[in-house]
């Protein structure tokens, strides 16, 4: 089990390329990655974003990527064609002008003018600087899922102790339940007795009555599945990408006990269904830091 809350470094030093990976990870539904990077590693971006995606699933991950340089590039020269043939188209305007001027325009004087001759370095994919890239984002990531890998044990320790006592409470209302009916049959029989006091009353219409109340509240189907819900729940959590799993539990859990409190007629198993609705909160509250 992992968790979504992380941060993880990895650095590559060699031939002159300095690169570190920064990744801090938050809680997120689903997976965004954002990316900030020198220019020169733009065109590595999806690159970045892939290997993300194969370490990640769900969670905001923000990357910082520093790099510096220190290896000598083959340049290349770039001619503007259109500032050059400005400038040559101005200086004949000129000497049309002035005749008397000494013409020095020459192809040197030219090359000297603005914007005409830039320096760049040639163009192309960059080996030893994709190498880098990938050495140091691999690390970060390593570093990143160790943190993580730890503090979803400790998620997953709160979880399981959390389902431990749900399971407490299920038993708790388990064994509370088939009172119930026969308490409510005792409670509508002295009800009948103090408002009808020496007049004979039906007794099969009082043990029809009790027999619907007892349809009504039962809530074995609930208890069988919050039983199911608890084992599904431990398995999940020996898993390593659980989350979206745990959300889709975590409603169900939610679902039956809602149904147990608004079957109840009792007071003990309402404020045990109250008490397991707590218990659950706790543990979706949780769910939503797993990965």
């Amino acid at each position: 089990m992992y968790s979504m809350t992380g941060y993880g470094k990895g650095e590559y030093k060699q031939g002159g390329v300095e690169l570190s990976v920064e990744i801090k990870t938050v809680n997120n539904r689903y997976l965004d990655v954002s990316v900030k990077s020198p220019k020169s590693l733009n065109g590595y971006e999806e690159i970045v974003r892939s290997t993300v995606r194969e370490k990640l699933t769900r969670g905001h991950a923000d990357l910082f990527i520093n790099l510096v340089d220190k290896r000598e590039k083959a340049k290349q020269l770039y001619v503007d064609e259109n500032a050059a043939a400005g400038y040559y188209a101005a200086a004949q305007r000129i000497k049309a002008l002035y005749p008397a001027l000494a013409n020095d325009f020459t192809v040197t004087a030219l090359m000297r003018s603005p914007d005409v001759v830039r320096t760049e370095e040639c163009a192309g994919e960059d080996e030893e600087l994709l190498t880098g890239l990938r050495v140091a984002l691999a690390a970060a990531l390593e570093r990143l899922n160790a943190m993580r890998a730890k503090e979803g044990q400790k998620l997953a320790a709160d979880m399981l102790s959390r389902m431990d006592a749900v399971e407490r409470l299920v038993q708790k209302i388990s064994e509370r339940a088939p009172a119930v009916a026969e308490n409510y049959r005792e409670r509508m029989r002295e009800r009948i007795r103090e408002v009808l006091a020496g007049v004979e009353y039906d007794e099969a219409r009082l043990l029809t009555e009790a027999a619907v109340f007892a349809d009504k509240s039962n809530i074995d189907e609930e208890l069988t599945r919050l039983r199911s819900h608890i084992a599904q729940f431990r398995a999940i959590c020996g898993e390593e990408r659980v989350g979206r799993k745990l959300d889709f539990l975590i409603q169900e859990f939610n679902r039956e006990a809602n149904t147990i409190c608004s079957k109840s007629n009792d007071l003990i198993v309402t404020n045990a269904g109250l008490a397991l609705k707590n218990e659950i909160e706790k543990i979706r509250e949780q769910v939503q830091n797993v990965e």
